[in-house]
């Protein structure tokens, strides 16, 4: 974020009133949040986001009428730049599958205790991706247990350089900027770059649509080490 001083901006929608005072009661007790808005339902949730363009928003994936995943899409739609966190009680891989393609930011199970909430949303806020740790097991075992992987079109994966291809490997991996930029020897801020490329060149919106996009079709071992950037 441009300014380190400012506040995580925070949307809350789920249709929940006792899970959402205590989230909020939570977040507030720390000085890097602001709790800016709250909805029960979907329909309020983006007409809220379009109001606040909150940096994260939580939001539930199993409510009344809008589903989650259709009010992550109309969201995005009209917030890009905000990350969406799925904060759901939902463990189904197809479920966690389904919102990461439509572009959630990251995927987590309500019973996670509260230091591990809050350290996800400021990753979340800072550009990477969050998984529950069980779900980014389910999710790698769905994905490389299940059908053989999808071919990748010859001029979408011809597009990437060698060590685009490499961080696509790593991001895979679920590793975030500065693991890879270490392993690499690298500087982050490069790595950040060939992040933003990758996600250009294969039309996705986000560095989790990039780690699906290769355990999908088998790259998560690709990349040699060394390759020129």
């Amino acid at each position: 974020m441009e300014n380190t001083n400012k506040p995580i901006s925070v949307l809350l929608v789920d249709d929940h009133t006792l899970f959402r005072s205590g989230i909020r009661s939570l977040l507030q007790r720390n000085p890097d949040f602001a709790v800016v808005g709250e909805a029960a339902d979907g329909v309020e949730g983006v007409k809220r986001a379009r109001q606040l363009r909150p940096d994260v928003v939580l939001l539930d994936l199993n409510m009344p009428g809008m589903s989650g995943l259709e009010t992550l899409h109309l969201i995005l739609q009209d917030c890009p730049d905000s990350a969406v966190i799925l904060l759901t009680v939902s463990e189904e891989a197809q479920d966690l599958t389904a919102a990461l393609q439509a572009g959630a930011r990251g995927y987590l199970i309500k019973n996670i205790d509260a230091d591990y909430l809050v350290r996800a949303i400021r990753r979340a806020a800072a550009g990477e991706p969050v998984l529950a740790e069980a779900m980014t097991t389910k999710l790698v075992a769905q994905m490389q247990g299940g059908a053989a992987p999808k071919p990748a079109a010859p001029s979408e994966i011809d597009r990437l350089t060698p060590r685009e291809r490499e961080i696509l490997a790593c991001l895979a991996r679920g590793e975030s900027n500065k693991v890879i930029a270490r392993t690499l020897d690298v500087a982050e801020s490069t790595v950040k770059i060939h992040v933003q490329n990758i996600l250009k060149k294969l039309n996705l919106a986000s560095r989790v649509q990039a780690a699906v996009y290769a355990v999908e079709h088998g790259m998560s071992g690709v990349g040699e080490k060394g390759a020129a950037g």
